[in-house]
């Protein structure tokens, strides 16, 4: 690296790797370095007894805005990394023994309600759905595709009125009710609120967007090798464009002197002049120790975090004829189980998600995998963990051998819960980073860059936009494009 530095990026999961990959298609001096041994950060990989899985998001939406990111080091993505549309991309199951498939196309999803709820219901849905698209329309560009933690993008009175207008700062629960009645449906358009930390009940309608991401835009899987291949080829992308990443190596402490950073200290010893750094890890974790004290932010003074879950990875010794790729099992409660998750306790009766990849290479011959994720309160709640994490993974073998999944206890498992979450960096156990309240949205969500450390940036699901791999991966694309404008 020459003597003034080029540019640190910290942390080679995808927000980093996002950044990486723009900043060096753009002939930019990167260097990237990661703790562990593989690229992904959130996005990781296990293996026991000859299975495979996939530790991250199982969920992949907006393929776009990762073609995009190899466009900008100069890859096809499809080439690269081909993605198969799931089909159905949700199977909504009900504890009344009724199922909801959520398909591509509007016409076999409206036929789909048709079936489930009734003729009034699916013309309900077809205006429900207009009305999804126009909300994404209204947002998409001044609410998540842009760096709304600067003050010189607040969004304009016209624009807050339009989402006004569309229902976008009620209630989403109150929102999505106002034009659906079946609770059947109701649920399957408000359990995403989860995805920013909240209830249907607290979070705000603008992230209906996240229903129209999946439920309409579509949900998409690699062909070949699990969501752990998204890293991988990202990493790969970045490599060829000129970057070089640096697994097994921790960044101690971001050096700054009266003009901004300066160089990234590393536990081998090394010192890494940089002109500018990005931080795209734990960023609560960040400021106790490897930021300069003048990087605080007023808006991590008293963060608020999502609540966390309990997984289990599974090593089935069979395939499941007719599984769908993710399948939600609803409990037969819906408010209270929010309710004891904010008052952090477990859900008296959890609604959980099954990932079962079928068309992937991630168990022996004729074997398969299968995911389950819990809600589960976040370490921020007082539990005892030594108790409440075997108690309640046997509750949920019991609960899934009651949904037909079979005897499990016997297989072998992998269990991630919030203790296991904070061992993997995650502030307060949970792997959702800060909840999406007002008061941590846009502008209140912690910045981009540190204003009084100039040259200092950050990504991933702590900043703008948020949580979700398509918002983690703009907020990568949005640290290169600060780089890529600044003079320093």
């Amino acid at each position: 690296m020459s003597g003034t530095g080029g540019i640190v990026v910290i942390g080679a999961g995808l927000g980093g790797l996002a950044a990486a990959m723009r900043l060096a298609g753009a002939g930019r001096d990167v260097t990237v370095v990661e703790a562990l041994d593989v690229p992904g950060g959130c996005c990781g990989t296990a293996s026991l007894d000859g299975y495979r899985f996939d530790t991250g998001p199982s969920v992949l939406t907006m393929p776009e805005v990762l073609a995009d990111a190899f466009a900008a080091a100069g890859e096809d993505m499809e080439s690269r990394l081909p993605l198969r549309r799931l089909d159905p991309y949700y199977r909504m199951r009900y504890h009344d023994g009724t199922h909801l498939d959520v398909v591509p196309g509007e016409d076999a999803m409206i036929e789909q309600v048709r079936a489930l709820c009734g003729a009034a219901e699916a013309d309900r849905y077809r205006r429900f759905r207009v009305r999804l698209g126009e909300l994404f329309a209204a947002e998409w560009p001044v609410f998540i595709d842009r760096d709304m933690t600067r003050l010189r993008h607040l969004v304009r009175p016209l624009v807050l009125a339009r989402l006004a207008a569309l229902g976008g700062f009620r209630r989403l629960d109150g929102l999505v009710r106002a034009h659906l009645t079946d609770d059947r449906l109701v649920r399957a358009h408000t359990f995403q609120a989860l995805y920013v930390g909240l209830s249907p009940q607290r979070a705000l309608g603008i992230y209906a967007v996240i229903a129209h991401m999946d439920t309409v835009g579509g949900v998409f899987f690699p062909r070949h090798g699990g969501m752990h291949a998204i890293p991988r080829a990202m990493a790969a992308a970045a490599e060829k464009a000129g970057a070089r990443i640096r697994y097994g190596t921790r960044a101690l402490k971001v050096e700054a002197g009266p003009y901004g950073v300066s160089a990234v200290r590393l536990d081998t010893g090394e010192r890494l002049p940089a002109r500018h750094v990005v931080v795209a890890c734990d960023l609560p974790g960040a400021h106790d120790g490897l930021l300069p004290k003048a990087a605080g932010d007023w808006r991590l003074r008293r963060p608020r975090h999502s609540p966390s879950c309990v997984v289990l990875h599974v090593g089935l010794d069979r395939r499941l004829d007719g599984q769908a790729h993710h399948t939600l099992h609803f409990g037969r409660e819906w408010r209270s189980t929010f309710s004891a998750l904010a008052a952090g306790r477990p859900q008296p009766d959890p609604s959980l998600l099954v990932t079962y990849p079928a068309a992937d290479t991630a168990a022996p011959a004729g074997h398969a995998t299968l995911t389950v994720l819990e809600p589960a309160p976040n370490l921020h709640g007082g539990a005892d963990w030594d108790r409440l994490a075997p108690e309640l993974e046997d509750r949920l073998l019991a609960r899934m051998a009651d949904l037909g999944y079979g005897d499990l206890a016997g297989r072998p498992r992998l269990r991630f819960d919030p203790p296991a979450w904070a061992r993997l960096g995650h502030s307060a156990g949970t792997p959702f980073a800060l909840d999406h309240r007002f008061s941590q949205t846009a502008w209140f969500r912690p910045a981009g860059a540190a204003r009084r450390v100039p040259g200092l940036h950050f990504a991933g699901m702590h900043t703008a936009p948020g949580v979700g791999v398509p918002p983690v991966l703009i907020s990568g694309r949005l640290a290169a494009e600060r780089i890529l404008e600044s003079p320093r």
